[in-house]
């Protein structure tokens, strides 16, 4: 877009390679910038929730480097209330959620624009690897340049509009080209190692995590056949398709294929498992998903035919997409799917274009 004189542009500094030179980018085209480091858990020093202390320190002296002012702001307690409890409900449901999406939609993209804007800011930008295309006054997503590390799987709940005061620097460079500039500018972050996992677990175990809010209820481990294999931990410490830490050895029969998690029955707190990599019930032809939360205009055009995909990772799948009961959608596969997993998220593509996404209610084999 064309830089107009003033165009002030608050960027989110993470602390990370990714936002130092998103922020860099933005200078050199002209526009007025700000950093800002947003605080979005209360961290627990001996544990190291997340590293806050040393991403501030690096994002200060980037932003200090680059010659712009840095704001910090607290956003914990929205966190907790709009992204923490959602992932401890979901999870009391056995179900798997994805707190990145939801912090994206309720923190990244809600209440840092809210407060980017009352500091006068024209637009937010971050270092995501994405693409935005703004159109009367909303923002239309696509995908970034570089496909390995491309996030609009993450930023599929964010609302138009907010996309339409959005800016992704980096949407049309590669990481080792991001990595280069800050490397050539001298940034302190130029090295430093992408952020993986979810942020507020920090470096501890996922169980021992859980364990610190939620009561486990440890239950049966039976095969498809109903056959007692063994006692799991509490159902949401196990997602599907799963096979680590089941502690089921080979079949009766000798057969030494490993073991699969394939449904969890609530009503009994039974983990259910299958064996070998192929078993029918580690796949479904199809899903039940929640309301669309639409990016593009095809909400009165259903039924659909696209691709999406199921988890960050996999490569997009074609589908139609159908209206279903209770503002609910039926997507059918053309090949069964692997693990699809209630509590995430399926999010839809036209080739480049993310059209929007829903979270996955339950499959259908």
């Amino acid at each position: 877009m064309n830089v107009e004189m003033g165009v002030k542009v608050i960027v989110g500094m993470s602390g990370g390679v990714d936002s130092s030179v998103a922020a860099w980018l933005l200078k050199e085209q002209g526009y007025q910038v700000e950093g800002l480091f947003m605080k979005n858990w209360e961290q627990d020093d001996k544990d190291g929730y997340c590293a806050a202390a040393q991403d501030l320190a690096d994002a200060t002296a980037v932003c200090e480097q680059l010659g712009i002012p840095l704001h910090a702001v607290n956003f914990s307690k929205d966190y907790w209330q709009r992204v923490f409890s959602y992932f401890l409900t979901e999870y009391e449901k056995a179900r798997t959620p994805n707190p990145d999406v939801l912090c994206n939609k309720e923190i990244k993209f809600n209440a840092f624009l809210n407060h980017a804007l009352s500091l006068g800011a024209d637009f937010i930008a971050t270092g995501h690897y994405a693409k935005v295309k703004h159109e009367g006054g909303i923002g239309k997503l696509y995908k970034a340049k570089d496909r390995d590390k491309d996030q609009t799987y993450f930023l599929h709940a964010v609302a138009p509009e907010a996309l339409g005061k959005t800016l992704f620097p980096i949407g049309d460079y590669l990481k080792p080209e991001i990595r280069a500039f800050a490397k050539e500018l001298g940034l302190v972050t130029h090295a430093k190692k992408d952020s993986t996992g979810i942020c507020f677990i920090g470096e501890k175990r996922f169980k021992t995590f859980l364990n610190e809010y939620m009561l486990a209820k440890p239950g049966k481990i039976q095969s498809t056949q109903g056959e007692t294999l063994g006692q799991h931990d509490g159902l949401m410490f196990y997602t599907y398709g799963q096979r680590q830490g089941l502690g089921i050895g080979g079949s009766r029969d000798g057969t030494e294929e490993p073991w699969y998690v394939v449904d969890k029955d609530t009503a009994t707190n039974t983990l259910i498992v299958a064996q070998g990599t192929k078993h029918p019930m580690l796949y479904a032809q199809g899903l039940l998903s929640g309301p669309i939360h639409w990016l593009a205009d095809y909400k009165d055009a259903l039924p659909l035919t696209c691709y999406a995909k199921t988890r960050y990772r996999q490569a997009e799948q074609a589908c139609v997409i159908s209206p279903f009961q209770n503002n609910q959608h039926c997507i059918m596969f053309s090949t069964p799917q692997r693990a699809i997993t209630p509590g995430q998220f399926i999010v839809l593509y036209d080739k480049n274009q993310c059209l929007g996404g829903a979270t996955i209610e339950q499959m259908i084999r």
